[in-house]
């Protein structure tokens, strides 16, 4: 090698390493450098691979995809071009081509951590929760040299959660401070459904490494799926600050403000995100719930419609249109569910949803046992990926009668926080708890939310649970807390929903409708709130349940002999509140409402202090935002046909007629 061939080599190695400094701080200069290099020696490799990269960062999308493309031609085995591929495309909303991109870049290199991050980022745009799963865990595992935590990723990978538990708790004994590990941890509780746990480690984390952005993501994404949105917001805002148009910071600060009920701000995140990635089927999903929130329905369809065209095989759209419950299906998409229902491979949240769905074109129809055969096999995928044990809620009911007796409450009377503010309507879902709120949010006086968590928030946390291996602490340790704090659990209930109440009235709504396991809880902090038991018909009320998928929760709804027990329980709780705390509670009953609307009406306002207004009849005309799947219902004058559906499915309802037992033949008798 000639001198003057060695100092070339050192000039060009020279420049490449200036140009490559240059492309965090200043990627334009980095673009200049890389082409003074091109112009020298056209087609250098690296110098290629830094101007496309500089061209992304700088927004010049079509340019660094130029680039990209002849340069994968070329060199199809280069890594790091197939990676800037997919973050290109990926920024360009062309979500399936980045994937393909980035499967492309792990293919050929396993251990790329930056490309399983990416991957993972966008089959959550696609809404496929299975595939961002596995390339987080091959992200961890790629992340890592430490052979301890290579195992726990591992594990993670395979989903042996157990297994990448033990390892990860008995690794962070000797390194306690270790972040990749405590991140990992985080996701194996979050998985788990352990999401005050992947909370708790994700804060640690973040405190001994305050730009570690993936895990500030998981953080956000955490706070808002315990309904802590404010707090989410925060963090969402910060990732903002670093990356202003990532697409899914603006979908997730979206979500964020739909759990406060700030409908309109969430719109608008989604509509930012669709701008600039109209192909994005989650974004588009996202954004039809928020529609649906505030009565857009044609809006909202056709949001919907929008996401089945990106992603056909998405069940979870199908079901949110069957879940306006006024729409009906045309046949063509009767034959467009059915055939993706009876295909090979298809995920078992997409085949479930879309069972629910086929349910509800059949039973529109009047086909009803082939209905029912839908529901059926609806219902019997989602239990199989639900912890749900009967014996629970019974042991619950048993220990709260125990507790609440008239000596217990005699003693602690007058004691709790002493504002009225809160109207609880509680009972089973299904049971007209919608329409109650939207007649009473029709009042000038009152102001509808939504099924707010922070009741049930408050009694997991005086439960001590960790785990469902542990015993619950709950009810019994109230007999334990004194007056002031039982009035401090009111005060930080009424603190914790302020953000809900955006009007200024006297008075708001709570209708979580499995508040009514916790009506002891709430009469001990908060003796002067009011609460309403929503009551429907067994059979009306339980099987208008089973043929309802639920997002989360309501986790007893999916076999029917577990359905019966459940409404037998909330009767046997609600009766014995009956007799210890006479007049405490006033019950609506659904048929009665629908027979006789004003005479209901008026008895329900006088329970609540307020004057009648004659607004409560015309409950429909009311346009607040309701995001329960009786959203459009509510939106229409009450209509009866609804009362007697149950009987057209009666031929297969056995198992739940056994299971109610008693409280179905003496109906309505409380």
């Amino acid at each position: 090698m000639t001198a003057e061939t060695t100092e070339r080599k050192g000039n060009l190695s020279t420049a490449l390493n200036l140009a490559a400094q240059f492309l965090g701080p200043d990627p334009a200069k980095a673009i200049e450098q890389a082409r003074e290099i091109l112009r020298v020696v056209p087609q250098q490799p690296q110098a290629t691979l830094i101007l496309a990269s500089a061209l992304r960062r700088t927004g010049d999308l079509g340019g660094a995809l130029g680039e990209l493309e002849a340069f994968v031609k070329r060199h199809p085995q280069a890594v790091q071009a197939w990676l800037e591929l997919g973050l290109v495309l990926a920024a360009q909303g062309a979500t399936r081509k980045s994937i393909a991109a980035l499967l492309q870049a792990t293919k050929l290199d396993p251990s790329r951590s930056e490309a399983w991050q990416a991957l993972a980022e966008q089959y959550l745009l696609i809404g496929n929760d299975a595939g961002a799963n596995a390339a987080t865990a091959q992200q961890l595992r790629s992340a890592t040299k430490d052979p301890v935590l290579l195992e726990a990723a591992s594990a993670l990978c395979d989903n042996k959660l157990a297994v990448a538990e033990r390892i990860l708790k008995d690794f962070l004994k000797t390194k306690p401070t270790n972040v990749a590990a405590i991140r990992m941890l985080a996701e194996v509780a979050a998985r788990l459904g352990r999401y005050g746990d992947a909370e708790t480690l994700l804060a640690r984390c973040l405190a001994l490494a305050p730009r570690f952005t993936v895990a500030r993501h998981n953080y956000a994404v955490v706070l808002n799926r315990q309904n802590k949105s404010q707090e989410a917001l925060a963090q969402v805002e910060m990732l903002l600050r670093e990356d202003p148009d990532k697409p899914a910071y603006r979908a997730l600060k979206g979500a964020a403000f739909g759990q406060i009920g700030e409908y309109g701000k969430a719109i608008a995140c989604y509509e930012s995100v669709l701008k600039t990635h109209p192909n994005q089927p989650r974004a588009w999903l996202s954004y039809g719930h928020a529609l649906k929130a505030v009565g857009r329905q044609r809006d909202c369809i056709a949001a919907y419609r929008k996401t089945i065209e990106l992603a056909p095989t998405l069940g979870e759209a199908y079901f949110s249109l069957a879940n306006l419950k006024t729409f009906r299906f045309a046949a063509d998409d009767t034959r467009t569910m059915q055939a993706l229902a009876a295909r090979e491979g298809l995920s078992g949240e997409d085949r479930y949803h879309l069972e629910f769905s086929l349910g509800k074109a059949f039973e529109d129809q009047g086909a009803y046992g082939e209905a029912f055969a839908h529901y059926q096999a609806g219902n019997a995928l989602r239990r199989k990926t639900i912890a749900y044990d009967p014996d629970e809620t019974d042991d619950h009911v048993r220990r709260c009668v125990a507790l609440f007796t008239p000596d217990f409450l005699a003693a602690h009377a007058g004691q709790g926080n002493q504002a009225a503010d809160p109207i609880f309507i509680i009972g089973m879902p299904r049971a007209g708890s919608t329409l109650i709120e939207q007649i009473l949010a029709s009042h000038s006086q009152v102001e509808g939310t939504m099924e707010l968590p922070d009741i049930i928030a408050i009694a997991r946390r005086l439960s001590g649970r960790k785990s469902r291996l542990k015993p619950s602490d709950y009810p019994e340790i109230l007999a334990t807390l004194s007056p002031a704090e039982l009035a401090t659990l009111g005060g930080e209930y009424l603190e914790r929903t302020r953000i809900q109440r955006k009007l200024g009235r006297p008075f708001f709504i709570d209708k979580m409708p499995n508040n009514f396991l916790h009506v002891g809880l709430i009469h001990l902090i908060l003796p002067k709130a009011r609460i309403i038991d929503a009551r429907r018909h067994p059979l009306g009320c339980c099987f208008s349940v089973f043929k309802q998928h639920f997002a989360r929760g309501q986790v007893f709804s999916y076999d029917q002999v577990e359905l019966g027990r459940y409404y037998a329980d909330y009767v046997a709780l609600m009766a014995h509140f009956d007799a210890v705390l006479p007049r405490r509670m006033h019950r609506v009953y659904y048929e009665r409402m629908v027979e006789d609307p004003e005479r209901e009406v008026r008895a329900l306002l006088d329970y609540c202090g307020l004057p009648f207004e004659e607004e409560c009849l015309h409950f429909y005309r009311n346009r607040r935002a309701v995001r329960t799947a009786s959203s459009e219902q509510v939106r229409q004058p009450i209509f009866r046909e609804g009362v007697e559906q149950w009987r057209n499915f009666e031929p297969w309802l056995g198992p739940l007629k056994s299971a109610l037992g008693a409280v179905l033949q003496e109906y309505p008798d409380p």
